[in-house]
């Protein structure tokens, strides 16, 4: 399944299109400028400038924030909008990662905060699929993925 694909499916879940109430959503969105949306973004920098090299800028779809929990979907480019070519990066180079089995620089992130410290605990680069959505994930993530947790039970 195509990024696109999930995304489409997330936004038309989140505003009633496909059954189920999500209305009374647990999460909410930092806003730009945030000390929250930074400490975010820099917790997933360090594991895309590792795969896709420095420097990182990325281009937020989602993000959502419920406690300690926060779950985000990104498009990793260069600052000021420049593409990335998957072929060209270190983890390619390095035998990490095939540019034809991914779909684009789009991270899935799911962080938890500890004490003071968000921290990327569980991520993927260019997923073809929902793969968070599955019993382990909901158990632990279920207050920022709401719509996609529902399909799970």
């Amino acid at each position: 399944m195509k990024m696109t694909t999930i995304l489409g499916l997330a936004v038309a879940l989140s505003i009633g299109c496909i059954g189920g109430d999500v209305s009374a959503q647990d999460w909410h969105e930092p806003q730009r400028g945030t000390e929250t949306r930074k400490d975010l973004m820099d917790a997933m920098r360090a594991h895309a400038e590792w795969q896709l090299g420095a420097p990182i800028q990325f281009v937020v779809e989602d993000l959502r924030v419920a406690g300690d929990i926060a779950y985000a979907a990104l498009v990793a480019q260069r600052p000021g909008g420049g593409a990335i070519d998957l072929a060209a990066t270190p983890a390619a180079a390095q035998g990490r990662l095939d540019p034809e089995f991914l779909d684009g620089t789009w991270y899935n992130a799911f962080y938890r905060k500890v004490g003071r410290t968000w921290v990327a605990i569980d991520w993927t680069l260019g997923a073809t699929d929902a793969w968070w959505a599955e019993p382990v994930m909901c158990a632990a993530f279920e207050p920022v993925i709401p719509e996609f947790c529902a399909m799970v039970e």
